[in-house]
């Protein structure tokens, strides 16, 4: 943008009070704090997705409470803004960043416009995994009815639910046919009987892959022939396996394109999943075992099918490295957080292409129960491999795996302590990574005795502490990895059947000081909000107030709790 369309664009921002709810201006003159920028990235985010903005507007240099312009050094050296840019990607939903941030410089001082873009559909914008939104012009929390409203446009409309209107059953592969029945078949043996009597049409739409014998864009993606592509056009339904050698060179491909439930063997039956050697323990003689296992390979092509955004245009990459695969798909990921679907154990709870999803548990293709990430990084740990690595772009996500043992430090401390967590795999993996800590991961890694050395150079310590059965070490074992998330639920349900209700106050109490140490007080605030949210949606109980002042009261019997 030009000077004068910067001016006339601050002109009118600070002309129309009433779009407070998507533009904020601060004085800021020599400095801001980073984490409270973040949070205003997130909330007007937020609202101009909500309020059918393309974007909303932070503005420095201008005192708020008069809107007079005084002018910022705010960032005033070389690089410092491009860095900004950067550095806010690093702590939002999908690396998501400033569409750009202008400086303008009027007679008055130095004006910094941040040109933030609207949360995509579906997809709420969080700050360090927490969502925050506008209450006029007030910061707070984004509440449980806006990230609702969000997350219900990724719904609205099922690209893959679609009909291809000139399709029929003659454009379906019959070997993909061939193998969807026996798939099926497999998934639910108690139906042999009945499945055999089934025709074709029945089959198809028993196992939602066509809608009242009508062939779906989900028929064509997963058992159309080949040259049955062009009924989705412009979107493809390609998986592109790639070798590259050493020096970063394409010595080999294939591309496959539908019927994409035969295609995923063909790409599987390309990697070369060769033999890895390592001494583990104390041992002299080294274990022996693939690269990969098979389940990762398989499951991480299916989530990319799943998951892709066809309506993009884009194809699924595979590229095999010398010890690493890359997977690659085009996309937001809508969960927001490798961390919490990780960690949590907690599944999507909505899905870009329903209908594909649906079709492929149905084949036995993935689970729906939302558990297969966390089983490809728990397959990772049983190897004592580092974690799988995710990109997340705002239009494409990518996941490496690593195939060796990459520190044997980190090894070695899976091997001496078999009762890690997940949680506390993936702390010590960003150590081995040379990845930057907080303040309480760092403090917790130390006080478990896992690392050594002063921030930012952590080392995984030499000297792991050894399993025990002290009580102390016991306590203080699950001090800081706290319990799962049914025993917390639990205590909710218990609580408001013994009270008949339970306000969030009292619902704090309860549980504020039974988390986990490693949580900060916010995130620990957080995670009973998650808790509560997670009991609503399964509708074991519902609020009986307001969303200011819930009161949460049972929606089951004594029996279920």
């Amino acid at each position: 943008m030009s000077q004068n369309d910067l001016h006339q664009k601050l002109q009118e921002l600070l002309t129309h009070p009433f779009e407070s709810e998507i533009f904020e201006c601060k004085e800021a003159k020599n400095d801001f704090d980073f984490g409270k920028l973040g949070k205003y990235f997130s909330a007007l985010a937020n609202e101009a997705n909500l309020c059918g903005a393309k974007e909303a507007w932070l503005v420095f240099g201008i005192r708020d409470r008069d809107r007079v312009i005084v002018g910022s050094q705010f960032k005033n050296q070389a690089n410092a803004l491009t860095k900004l840019k950067s550095d806010i990607s690093h702590k939002t939903t999908n690396r998501i960043t400033f569409k750009d941030i202008h400086t303008l410089d009027l007679p008055e001082g130095r004006v910094l416009m941040f040109q933030i873009p609207a949360a995509p559909k579906g997809l709420p914008i969080a700050w360090e995994d927490h969502y925050y939104g506008r209450n006029g012009e007030e910061l707070v929390a984004l509440n449980l009815e806006k990230i609702d409203r969000i997350r219900a446009q990724a719904t609205a409309e099922d690209w893959s639910a679609q009909i291809c209107p000139q399709a029929t059953i003659a454009d379906l592969d019959p070997q993909a046919l061939a193998k969807a029945r026996e798939n099926y078949l497999e998934k639910y043996p108690a139906k042999a009987s009945e499945i055999k009597e089934w025709d074709e049409q029945t089959f198809l739409n028993k196992a939602k892959i066509t809608v009242k014998g009508k062939i779906s864009r989900t028929a064509i993606i997963l058992l159309g022939r080949t040259e049955a592509e062009h009924f989705i056009n412009p979107a493809e339904a390609k998986i592109r396996w790639i070798l590259r050698n050493s020096r970063g060179e394409d010595v080999d491909y294939l591309l496959e394109s539908c019927p994409l439930l035969l295609a995923v063997d063909k790409i599987y039956a390309k990697i070369r999943n060769t033999t890895y050697r390592y001494i583990k323990g104390e041992s002299l003689f080294p274990d022996e075992v693939i690269r990969y296992e098979p389940y990762l390979i398989r499951e991480a092509i299916n989530n990319c099918i799943a998951h892709q955004d066809y309506s993009l245009g884009g194809r699924i990459n595979v590229v095999e490295l010398e010890d690493q695969l890359v997977f690659s798909n085009k996309g937001s990921f809508l969960p927001g957080s490798v961390e919490r679907v990780v960690i949590e154990n907690a599944p999507e709870e909505y899905y870009r292409n329903q209908f594909l999803v649906t079709a492929m548990f149905n084949l036995g293709m993935v689970d729906t129960m939302g558990g297969g990430i966390r089983k490809m990084f728990m397959a990772q740990s049983r190897r004592f491999f580092p974690m799988p690595e995710y990109d997340i772009e705002p239009d494409r996500v990518k996941m490496t795996v690593t195939g060796k043992v990459l520190d044997m430090d980190f090894a070695q401390t899976l091997i001496r302590n078999p009762e890690l967590s997940l949680q506390d795999i993936m702390l010590l993996d960003k150590v081995q990574k040379k990845k930057p800590l907080t303040k309480h991961e760092s403090q917790y890694l130390k006080s478990r005795g896992f690392v050594e050395g002063k921030s930012p150079n952590y080392v995984i310590s030499a000297s792991v502490i050894e399993p025990t059965f002290d009580t102390d070490l016991r306590a203080n074992y699950i001090r800081q990895r706290g319990f799962n998330d049914d025993h917390y639920k639990k205590m909710i349900l218990e609580y408001i059947q013994k009270f008949g209700s339970a306000s969030r106050r009292d619902i704090d109490i309860l549980l504020l000081n039974k988390l986990p140490e490693v949580l900060s007080a916010e995130q620990k605030k957080v995670k009973v909000g998650n808790l509560i949210y997670a009991l609503r949606m399964a509708k074991q109980i519902e609020n009986k107030g307001s969303d200011a002042k819930p009161i949460w009261t049972l929606l089951v019997s004594s029996t279920d709790l």
